[in-house]
């Protein structure tokens, strides 16, 4: 006598299959979102290539122009605002990576009296908006003769970004283990030796976000900047796209094609740090 084995079928359900239904209305979801996300960029990206006449219309590819950019490079001071929101993100970007990361190491692995009161004051001053700080600040940096100098907004971007890249690079060393330190003490590296030599090449996903955040902190920021910097040759980014817009219209031509080639350093900085963004921030969130 023989027996038979059932086989499995084809027909039966598979445990976490998606329905057709199901994944039609997934992929017509991202379709929407991918759309939503695009369209203001391209449709800048669009205004920027047309005359003056059809500024504000649809007409997109009638009479396509590269005139907004070279206006822009050639008649007014864009070139010298740009440079100046080089030089203060750069600036931010080096000072904040360097404050964030011995903050984050040295909170990590030493006690030291105040340390809690320490990480209480990093979270806090992450609290108050900008429009409560903006008056103090500037009351500050008046008082020490660093208003329309970029020292002055260099330190103001400080104040935003290291607190709360110090508390992340925390959390990212945390997870580093502590043996690594105690190789470096028994091969006679001091701590700050072992810090630098030992530890922060294993910090690079860390060091990566905070040098994002710290960039496009000073790179777009607005408020501090339209506040404390005036004149032409003072201005950064934010408080040059200003001078397109006055009580009688708007140049929106020439805005587009600014916030075009403002928008290209941003990404630049994202495209080289993203490799390491997801893993940076994850990491510096499993411990606070």
């Amino acid at each position: 006598m023989t027996t038979t084995t059932p086989t499995p079928t084809a027909n039966l359900p598979v445990r976490g299959r998606r329905s057709p239904l199901a994944s039609v209305a997934l992929h017509v979801t991202l379709i929407v979102a991918s759309v939503i996300a695009v369209f203001p960029v391209l449709w800048v990206l669009l205004t920027s290539l047309k005359p003056a006449q059809y500024a504000t219309t649809t007409d997109f590819f009638k009479e396509t122009t590269l005139a907004n950019y070279t206006n822009l490079l050639n008649d007014t001071p864009f070139l010298t605002w740009f440079a100046n929101s080089l030089l203060v993100a750069g600036l931010t970007t080096v000072i904040g990576v360097f404050i964030s990361a011995t903050t984050g190491y040295a909170v990590s692995r030493f006690r030291f009296p105040g340390k809690r009161g320490l990480m209480w004051t990093l979270l806090i001053t992450q609290m108050f908006p900008v429009a409560v700080l903006i008056v103090p600040i500037y009351n500050i940096m008046a008082s020490m003769g660093l208003l329309n100098q970029p020292v002055g907004l260099v330190i103001t971007y400080l104040t935003i970004a290291v607190p709360f890249c110090a508390w992340m690079m925390k959390g990212f060393f945390d997870t580093i283990p502590r043996e690594i330190d105690e190789s470096g003490y028994v091969d006679g590296l001091t701590p700050f030796g072992t810090f630098w030599r030992l530890i922060l090449p294993l910090a690079k996903p860390g060091i990566a976000v905070t040098a994002f955040y710290s960039f496009i902190t000073a790179w777009g920021e607005v408020a501090y900047a339209s506040a404390f910097m005036v004149g032409d040759e003072n201005l950064t980014l934010a408080g040059g796209l200003q001078k397109f817009v006055n009580q009688y219209g708007a140049q929106w031509g020439p805005m587009a094609a600014a916030s075009v080639l403002i928008a290209i350093p941003a990404a630049l900085v994202f495209l080289f740090a993203q490799r390491h963004l997801v893993t940076g921030m994850s990491a510096g969130a499993v411990k606070g």
